[in-house]
């Protein structure tokens, strides 16, 4: 597997990449985290925003993508205001969002947080609290809860940091 940036002619092989990773999470019991209220369709502008802006990649198995994220240096405006806990440190770090796998390719998740942490020395990422997947994946790696955030919409997410 290797990363690359992704491209705006990735899009339509992005789209079911996202449905299947929200099936999937209905199936695991994480019906909300990117329900109806989240429409595939606003996912796939953020997504479009991001390749626009450069900080979209792809995890790539051969010609196939396994995975897909979003990696950029914070500050992020998510991280902000954190309720539950604290940030434990102020130091400058990197934020992953929006990332799926597609599930065909074991491990895919985890190579990409990898190659993220190699690159910043402070990761932030947060999720739904019934996205038991990525929890046991964070907590994995090293990941520590430090409270719980708001996105966009108000709902809560729990946050999280890795820090070398």
């Amino acid at each position: 597997m290797y990363i690359r940036s992704a491209v705006p002619a990735d899009l339509p092989r992005l789209e079911p990449l996202y449905a299947a990773a929200r099936a999937y999470m209905r199936e695991q019991g994480n019906p909300t985290q990117w329900a109806e209220s989240y429409p595939l369709a606003a996912q796939m502008e953020d997504v479009a925003e991001d390749i626009g802006l450069g900080r979209f990649y792809l995890c790539m198995d051969g010609e196939e993508i396994a995975a897909a994220f979003m990696l950029t240096a914070g500050p992020d405006p998510t991280y902000a205001c954190i309720e539950d806990g604290a940030w434990p440190n102020g130091e400058p770090y990197g934020v992953v969002h929006r990332i799926t796998s597609g599930g065909a390719r074991k491990g895919a998740g985890e190579f990409c947080l990898r190659w993220c942490m190699e690159r910043f020395g402070c990761l932030r990422i947060d999720t739904h609290r019934d996205n038991r997947p990525m929890l046991a994946l964070l907590a994995k790696l090293g990941f520590v809860r430090c409270g719980v955030i708001r996105v966009e919409d108000g709902t809560p997410r729990e946050a999280f940091l890795r820090s070398k």
